[in-house]
């Protein structure tokens, strides 16, 4: 009987020392584990890395761009920690999203899941001025390091797209909404091109007439909207100076608008911007030339905002075939209804500022 007892706390013996061994290989594990999955860079200078996470890219796959970037310890322990979501007490696997991150060494594994589960990815605050041509905002993209200026330009004259969208041109010009955008790194022209156009139909279906017009119509509304965009300074001024434009446009005049020679000479010719408008430079030879062809030019110069798109689409009834700027501070205009009184405007303006 003792004898048998003996052999029954022998046995309960092993069995807790089994147990014990169990039990502290599992803790040895659990903290190897929690150290693979802590900070790499705990001990030195955190640093901020922005990385790229492919669309359906496997967890897997993330482990390792994770470890190349030097933000994880241990891409199977990563792996591990985002396949067996009970070892963090979690009760369910995350669902990392595709994306663009900025992420910091200092930040541990479940950190770092917690982000890419979160889709906040990093973007870059980009804002496209008004009235900024196709090139002027490629330069900007590239600038901000969303794409290269020449994919940008090249995507613009996409055939394929400007039939998607129906437009009467070779380039997206004009249709590009000036705005604040929030780009994703190295997001690519394509899609930015097509969020910007996006962003211009959404926008004019605010503009009352604008989209009730007939394709000949808007589109002849878009390119005096962009003539107007660059010509006032005054936002109270922009009907005003679409009217005078419509106003010469209905009598067959042209429309002396030094913007369009501006546009040859810095797009078409691609030159400097000019310090002034010489007499030789409004003798050009362009279909774009206001001051030789009476007419609206055959594709917008710019790309306009709201302002300048609710004035040309809505210009007010006036007598004015004029207007010269007689407030440079202010950068506001006086209007005219005839020559003589335009003429006269000018040189007031010309002698005030001469002191005379």
């Amino acid at each position: 009987m003792k004898k048998t007892k003996h052999k029954k706390n022998t046995f309960l013996s092993f069995l807790l020392s089994c147990f014990g061994c169990v039990l502290l290989a599992f803790l040895a594990c659990v903290l190897a584990f929690r150290v693979s999955i802590s900070a790499p860079d705990s001990k030195n200078e955190a640093k901020e890395v922005r990385v790229e996470i492919p669309s359906g890219a496997s967890v897997a796959k993330i482990a390792e761009i994770l470890a190349d970037n030097g933000l994880i310890r241990s891409d199977r322990a990563f792996y591990i920690a985002a396949r067996f979501p009970m070892l963090s007490f979690r009760k369910e696997s995350p669902l990392l999203q595709s994306g663009y991150y900025s992420l910091n060494s200092s930040m541990n594994a479940y950190q770092i899941m917690g982000i890419l589960e979160s889709g906040l990815q990093d973007s870059v605050k980009v804002a496209v001025p008004e009235g900024f041509t196709i090139r002027k905002i490629a330069a900007l993209l590239e600038k901000n390091e969303i794409c290269s200026a020449e994919d940008f330009i090249e995507a613009c004259h996409n055939q394929v797209l400007l039939e998607k969208y129906k437009i009467p041109s070779h380039s997206f010009e004009g249709f590009l909404f000036p705005d604040t955008y929030f780009f994703a790194p190295k997001m690519g022209a394509e899609k930015v091109l097509l969020l910007m156009v996006e962003a211009f139909f959404d926008r004019i279906s605010e503009i009352p007439y604008f989209t009730d017009k007939s394709p000949s119509q808007f589109y002849e509304t878009l390119v005096l909207a962009s003539i107007v965009e660059r010509e006032y300074r005054v936002a109270d001024e922009a009907p005003l100076i679409a009217s005078v434009f419509r106003n010469r446009i209905d009598a067959g005049v042209g429309l002396y608008s030094c913007a369009t020679i501006e546009y040859i000479i810095t797009e078409i010719q691609g030159k400097p911007h000019p310090d002034v408008i010489t007499y030789d430079d409004l003798k050009i030879d362009s279909p774009y030339n206001t001051y030789k062809w009476a007419a609206l030019p055959p594709s917008p110069i710019s790309n306009p905002g709201l302002v300048a798109l609710n004035a040309a689409a809505n210009p007010p009834e006036t007598e004015y075939f004029y207007f010269t700027l007689t407030d440079a501070g202010a950068g506001s205009h006086t209007f005219s209804k005839s020559f003589n009184a335009h003429v006269k405007a000018g040189t007031q303006f010309k002698t005030k500022k001469s002191g005379n």
